[in-house]
């Protein structure tokens, strides 16, 4: 994908099956061109990982993910040495020992390249998802500032590793805490939300193009009565995509409450969500269907 204008970084996108709005499709464009990272913000499963590994696609770029979580630090993101192999190249120093291999024990050989350094160090260009940014704490931040700003890494004991190929990045939040100015003055920002009924239709017939219209409105239309509620996780755009694929291995031609009931597990998944969906939206879908008197 040559990010020659937003319209075709939009039409690359669909074809690697992403549907981005306009927003989406103008970051995507300037993180290209710009060189600068993203940082996509908003609800867990509005398809802010997608949108990377969608880049990935339409590149044709190795996609390399640094799933984050509490407690990451810089062994398991940049590098570490291996000490082991570095143990043995001492031991291999015959009786001198430190004295011969003290300057050649940090090399690049005993390096342990983690998601991060690949990325900095890789002779291709490549995308680097830095996946819920959210889930790690300021300390780690402030350790990707130099990489958000410079696209470099400086090793104590190796110096500076800089990229040679312009990394996309894209960095996903789903809001649980907010960032630091300091890192978000260094990317670019888009927030994605749940679409509005007419977007996904459109995303539901891209991924499940044999479910009929009528099928496929009264889906996304139930789909926005659950969000509607106030649910421990509501359904993910990945999950309605599921449960359209469901609803054609079952045969289903409508969605009436006893469908709903036998696939409601699909798109809601956590117990207390499960009693609250059955009672208020299956109640409406027993309503649409009562004959009138």
């Amino acid at each position: 994908m040559a990010a020659g204008s937003v319209a075709e970084v939009k039409e690359a996108l669909a074809g690697a099956g992403y549907l981005a709005d306009e927003s989406a499709a103008l970051v995507s464009f300037l993180a290209q061109r710009l060189g600068k990272p993203v940082l996509v913000e908003g609800p867990a499963g509005v398809g802010k990982t997608e949108l990377a590994k969608a880049l990935s696609r339409a590149t044709g770029r190795e996609l390399i993910r640094l799933q984050c979580y509490e407690g990451l630090d810089e062994a398991k993101a940049l590098y570490e040495w291996n000490y082991r192999k570095q143990l043995l190249r001492i031991q291999a120093g015959g009786e001198s020992g430190w004295e011969d291999v003290h300057d050649d024990i940090f090399d690049k050989e005993f390096l342990l390249e983690r998601p991060l350094m690949q990325a900095i160090a890789s002779a291709d260009p490549v995308v680097l998802l830095i996946d819920e940014i959210d889930k790690t704490d300021q300390e780690f931040e402030a350790m990707l500032l130099e990489l958000l700003s410079d696209f470099q890494i400086t090793i104590p004991e190796l110096g500076q590793v800089s990229a040679t190929t312009m990394p996309i990045v894209v960095l996903t939040s789903n809001n649980s805490r907010e960032l630091t100015e300091a890192l978000k003055r260094r990317c670019l920002y888009l927030w994605l939300d749940y679409p509005d009924l007419q977007r996904e239709m459109e995303i539901v017939h891209l991924h499940a193009p044999e479910l009929p219209e009528t099928l496929n409105r009264r889906l996304v239309e139930v789909v926005g009565m659950i969000r509607a509620l106030d649910l421990k996780k509501p359904p993910s755009i990945a999950e309605s995509i599921d449960w359209a694929r469901t609803l054609l291995l079952m045969g289903a031609e409508d969605i009436d409450r006893e469908t709903f009931e036998q696939s409601m597990s699909i798109i809601v998944k956590h117990r207390t969500d499960i009693d609250l969906v059955a009672e208020r939206v299956g109640m409406k879908l027993a309503e649409s269907v009562r004959p009138q008197a």
